[in-house]
């Protein structure tokens, strides 16, 4: 196969991860695909030039659609703010490059359906980045839930807690708007926790949902900002999204579980994690250790009964490829790298990736269901794709 072109969209610090990934996967794992960084593109020439120079690639652009359009592009990278998405996946998949979208995959379920229609159309590879489910940690969770090593699952308990909006002060940036993010805090980082729910327990049947917005309003930020922290004025702007989600709910399986999401929980400050228990066993994990996964299995002996850990390593997936000795340690541009191999591999595969935009989909449904629910104080049932 021929050396594939990237064009990358965006140069924040979603932008500056995917470009240190996509540099770093052909020495960690050979990449199934030759590539090259071609061009990024800012809507400032000056940020997209320094970052061109930054971040290694041969060129830079202003206009995300003439680069999308050019014929010596194969690979479409977007990391802008949400409310781009659409357009531009759109786009690129009609051009017959392949995706790569960072989540949330978009604003609304009829933009993620047009999408995955766009996608369907032209039989690109498209990847959602929800990039917590590659980590070897987790991959080796499913890993023994697959194996039966826990038997049935009766209930899962997710959460993903961040304090980065826990001070009222901090300026109103993209992420508390609904016209740049679609959601807050569920879109944020709750779609994370239902993409682990989903590949490790199933789909999703029903949710309930209790969802609160805490702080009304922010500081409006002085001069351009996206980040999470900046320069405010002494002019407030509302906010109009949601800043935790507290959720029930059915899995199709039958199992049950719980999902919390907030980013106004002081003193965590990137806290995703689960509790999956079974009729044989339970397992935990916590990303902010992530290269820790905590089992315990009914049939360990009496003497010794209790949760152990299981440190990463080259026995887990992926590990032989990253570093040679358990416990040595992984960190977050390894997982990006490794979201990278996945999506390359299944390019040279012809094969769908995974998250892919139906899965995107399908965590939009949910989502959306969940901030109807937050709303009606009801349950809520979720819309199944066709298989």
């Amino acid at each position: 196969m021929k050396k594939l072109n990237v064009a990358l969209i965006g140069t924040g610090f979603m932008g500056k991860a995917h470009s240190i990934a996509t540099a770093v996967v052909p020495i960690l794992f050979g990449a199934p695909i030759e590539i090259e960084r071609k061009v990024i593109v800012d809507i400032d020439e000056e940020m997209a030039q320094k970052a061109s120079k930054q971040y290694g690639f041969a060129e830079y652009a202003t206009d995300w659609r003439e680069v999308v359009s050019r014929p010596d592009i194969d690979i479409v990278d977007i990391c802008t703010p949400n409310d781009t998405h659409a357009e531009i996946s759109i786009a690129a998949a009609k051009a017959g490059k392949h995706v790569m979208c960072e989540k949330p995959m978009s604003m609304t379920v009829a933009e993620a359906e047009a999408m995955l229609a766009a996608a369907n159309e032209t039989g690109v590879v498209t990847m959602v980045s929800y990039n917590y489910r590659h980590t070897p940690a987790l991959q080796m969770a499913k890993r023994l839930i697959d194996e039966g090593r826990i038997g049935d699952i009766l209930t899962f308990r997710g959460y993903y807690l961040q304090d980065w909006g826990a001070d009222p002060n901090a300026p109103l940036s993209w992420r508390f708007n609904k016209a740049k993010a679609g959601s807050g805090t569920l879109g944020d980082i709750g779609t994370h926790v239902i993409d682990a729910a989903r590949l490790l327990v199933g789909e999703f049947a029903s949710v309930n949902a209790i969802v609160r917005t805490f702080i009304p309003e922010r500081p409006l930020p002085l001069g351009r900002f996206f980040g999470q922290s900046g320069a405010a004025s002494s002019e407030k702007g509302k906010v109009d999204v949601d800043d935790t989600a507290l959720t029930l709910i059915k899995f199709a399986t039958g199992a049950h579980g719980s999902i919390e999401v907030t980013r106004n929980s002081w003193g965590h400050h990137n806290q995703l994690g689960f509790e999956i228990h079974g009729t044989k066993g339970s397992i935990a994990f916590d990303y902010q250790r992530l290269n820790e996964l905590r089992v315990a299995f009914a049939d360990d002996p009496a003497d010794a009964f209790g949760f152990r850990t299981i440190y990463s390593g080259p026995n887990q997936p992926f590990g032989d490829k990253l570093w040679p000795v358990a416990g040595m340690g992984q960190g977050y541009i390894d997982i990006k790298s490794i979201e990278w191999y996945n999506f390359l591999k299944a390019i040279a595969e012809n094969k769908p990736a995974s998250p892919d935009f139906k899965d995107g989909v399908q965590i939009e449904r949910i989502a959306e269901a969940i901030l109807v629910s937050g709303e009606k104080g009801a349950w809520e049932d979720i819309k199944q794709s066709a298989s």
